[in-house]
């Protein structure tokens, strides 16, 4: 995965190098507890997706520039802050194969810290004059909050309908993706049609990351890479797609077992579950469905010259749907 990603971020290497010194300068603060938990957090980083796609959308329609560094520090901040809230809501003591922040500094801290990076992406964009970006972040925010209250809502029915679960994955987490990808042109300035465009391109990458990480709570196989136990969607009774179309398909007898057995979910009952999700062709639909997604995104690529940046874009969409964490 790692020769994967660094394949991708070749043609932004130099860009991506100083959005990591910059990100670090601005979570600096002059409380000393902050610094210490930011340091935590800046040296244990992810697979900045989110930032690669705000530089590569970028380079492919302009020249990068100072709003271009800006964009990838407010959106990393604003994906930060979401995960350390994630991880205090689902009461998670590791995040990437480390302890969270709420499982070292406790929870009243872990929530601070996250609001303390969410102001840290608004005033980078008043401070710059982004009101641009400024609406779209504000947006987006409120639409990934939006989306985990939804999903929290709709658990307690179980019977989640696919409409529904589209509302759900398009607010918490292809709403972010989609503002990466959409603030990456703008920060290049460039028409409102294009800028538009490329957002529906993050939306269809959007669409299909959230499917594919639904897909690893049924893959025993992928358990060591993704370091989300199986069946913890079941245990939390999510209910996404694979079992969206399962209770869909199922005879009475087993929708009325899979919905029980959901309701009142143990580890017994984990392996029946997924057993009846690899029955009915759950996987199979949720995965033609990511596929789906994924070529939608590929075909808005096709409408620009080939180059090492386009190269990369869908390289980096593929990666979406073959990653195995």
């Amino acid at each position: 995965m790692k020769i994967i990603l660094d394949k991708i971020k070749n043609p932004i290497k130099k860009e991506i190098n100083e959005f990591e010194k910059q990100f670090t300068n601005i979570t600096k603060s002059n409380v000393s507890l902050i610094d210490q938990i930011t340091h935590y957090i800046i040296h244990r980083k992810g697979k900045l997706i989110r930032p690669i796609f705000v530089f590569l959308i970028a380079k492919m329609l302009g020249n990068i520039q100072k709003k271009t560094y800006h964009t990838a520090c407010l959106i990393e901040l604003i994906h930060t802050a979401t995960l350390v809230h994630d991880d205090v809501i689902d009461n998670s003591s590791l995040r990437r194969g480390s302890f969270s922040i709420n499982a070292i500094w406790k929870n009243k801290i872990a929530v601070l810290i996250g609001d303390y990076l969410l102001s840290k992406s608004l005033l980078l964009a008043t401070n710059n004059n982004y009101y641009d970006l400024l609406k779209i972040i504000c947006q987006t925010i409120k639409d990934m909050s939006e989306g985990e209250l939804l999903q929290m809502e709709e658990s307690d029915k179980l019977n989640i309908t696919e409409k529904t679960y589209n509302q759900i994955i398009y607010h918490k987490t292809a709403s972010l993706i989609a503002a990466s990808c959409e603030c990456g042109a703008r920060s290049v300035n460039v028409d409102e049609k294009t800028a538009l465009k490329m957002r529906k391109f993050g939306l269809f990458v959007g669409i299909a990351f959230q499917i594919k990480d639904d897909l690893f709570d049924y893959e025993e196989k992928n358990n060591n890479f993704t370091g989300k136990p199986i069946g913890i969607d079941l245990r939390e009774k999510k209910i996404t797609l694979p079992l969206i179309y399962t209770i869909r398909k199922a005879s009475k007898e087993d929708q009325k077992w899979i919905l029980n057995s959901i309701k009142n979910y143990d580890e017994k009952k984990r392996d029946k579950i997924i057993d009846s999700v690899k029955k009915y062709g759950g996987l199979e639909y949720a995965t033609q469905k990511m596929i789906k997604f994924r070529n939608n995104a590929l075909k808005i690529l096709e409408l620009y010259p080939e180059s090492p940046i386009k190269k990369a874009l869908k390289i980096m969409v593929n990666f979406i749907v073959e990653r195995n964490q």
